[in-house]
């Protein structure tokens, strides 16, 4: 029998493939051609394009179950990865997925979606009932609120069904999707894959993470003041003296802002989904699914009695929900930024660095979504949420094992944190000796 002698190539050489329309990645030191499949892959190209030109097992890992390693033998080029080595880092965190795939943890939900979607239909029945029939201000107001808790657990919902399969099949999976994110919240989910994908693979780098870039209104770091180029919008983050009067007060406006950060949502839904320069998956349903929302919502409001009142419920909707939108910049803006592409040989260190957990009793687990264990879901994203209180002790230990920061802190403490990164950077710029740009209209992050 013939022996076939293995064709190898340097990381140099497969360095040089990490463009668009030539691709290639490195799994287990086995190469593989992902120019054409980047376009149909399910979790978008952007991630792909980000890690070309090296190694990614860990975020393969990551990512994908067991069964989607059949796939790549098709995709092989032929080539493996010359003087290919794995850290101890990654040898253990590829340990603790395994030991985790082999507990069924992967598989075990334990009917959190049931009792989310349970507690959601339950929340907007109250909310149309205390609209529809109660006549008192206070009944309208507390009807907001539970409106804005709604869309919290909706979320976490349409958060759990986009990092895996909540449901019996893909199908009720989707349609989970577009019910939670699009129909009940108004927040596109082709949206939300599009820039969350792409936040967990380059997790606090402040030029490929679209969570961290927030030009003119917030910036976690001075380095935004150079103004750099945003690689996942495709353009400059101008810092010019809007920016630099705006970013000057933000530990000032950080809560008020949050306050009404879904609008910036809403406008990002609409320009991604009319926007024809992207492929967007499932466009048609997704449009649709925002079209609902758009006729519910301003229906309810409507039938509020007088105009006061109406701006009242939108407000306060709105500022209840903003909880969500903080927990979300306390996991990372006062965690360590980088810049520059994901590196895939480092898996574990940037999501340890680029995280914060928020500490809290299991009973407030529902109403974190599980995300305030974000350094665990982090490094597992396909685990479900009822597990990551359970692994949290192992990942305690692999960081201790390796000097790795685990970082877990009180809700307080973790707004403490985060409004002295921001006034830091506030403070430095108040520093007029770096010039502004000449640009004033970077309100909102446009997609071209």
């Amino acid at each position: 029998m013939e022996v076939v002698e293995k064709k190898y190539i340097t990381p140099e050489e497969l360095r040089e493939h990490n463009k668009p329309g030539d691709l290639w990645i490195s799994i287990q030191g086995k190469v593989y051609n992902v120019t054409d499949w980047a376009k149909d892959h399910p979790g978008g190209d952007v991630p792909i394009i980000n890690l070309a030109g090296q190694d990614v097992t860990d975020a393969f890992i990551a990512y994908h179950p067991g069964t989607a390693w059949q796939y790549l033998d098709k995709l092989f080029t032929g080539y493996h990865l010359k003087d290919f080595s794995v850290s101890e880092v990654s040898k253990d965190y590829r340990k603790l997925s395994f030991e985790f795939a082999k507990m069924g943890l992967f598989d075990k939900k334990e009917h959190v979606t049931l009792y989310t979607l349970s507690s959601v239909f339950l929340m907007f029945a109250i909310v149309l009932y205390g609209v529809l029939s109660c006549t008192s201000v206070l009944a309208h107001l507390g009807s907001a609120l539970l409106l804005g808790l709604l869309w919290m657990q909706s979320t976490y919902v349409g958060h759990d069904s986009g990092h895996y399969e909540v449901m019996s099949s893909r199908e009720y999976n989707k349609f989970a999707q577009i019910l939670c994110g699009n129909c009940l919240t108004g927040i596109s989910i082709a949206w939300w894959k599009w820039t969350h994908n792409a936040h967990h693979i380059a997790c606090n780098s402040l030029d490929y993470d679209p969570d961290l870039q927030h030009i003119p209104v917030f910036a976690v770091s001075s380095r935004f003041f150079s103004s750099m180029k945003s690689y996942f919008y495709g353009r400059y983050l101008k810092f010019d003296a809007l920016s630099r009067f705006l970013v000057s007060y933000q530990h000032w406006t950080f809560y008020p802002v949050l306050c009404f950060a879904r609008v910036n949502l809403y406008l990002q839904t609409f320009l991604l989904l009319f926007s024809w320069k992207r492929n967007v998956p499932d466009r048609a349903y997704n449009i649709a699914g925002i079209l609902v929302f758009w006729t519910w919502f301003p229906l309810l409001v409507s039938c509020l009695p007088n105009w006061p009142e109406r701006v009242m419920f939108v407000v306060a909707s709105m500022a209840a929900c903003s909880v969500q939108h903080l927990q979300f910049c306390l996991n990372h803006f006062a965690a360590n930024v980088y810049v520059g592409p994901p590196s895939g040989n480092d898996w574990f260190e940037k999501q340890t660095s680029g995280t914060l957990d928020i500490s809290c009793s299991s009973w407030m687990d529902w109403f974190f979504g599980g995300l305030q264990f974000q350094l665990e879901h982090h490094l597992f994203p396909r685990l479900p949420r009822a597990q990551l209180r359970k692994i949290s002790p192992l990942v305690i230990d692999l960081c201790k094992k390796h000097g790795l920061p685990y970082r877990s802190l009180s809700f307080l403490e973790a707004n403490l944190w985060t409004l002295k990164t921001l006034r830091t950077a506030a403070l430095q710029a108040r520093d007029h000796t770096i010039p502004p740009q000449n640009l004033l209209w970077e309100a909102f992050h446009t997609h071209g």
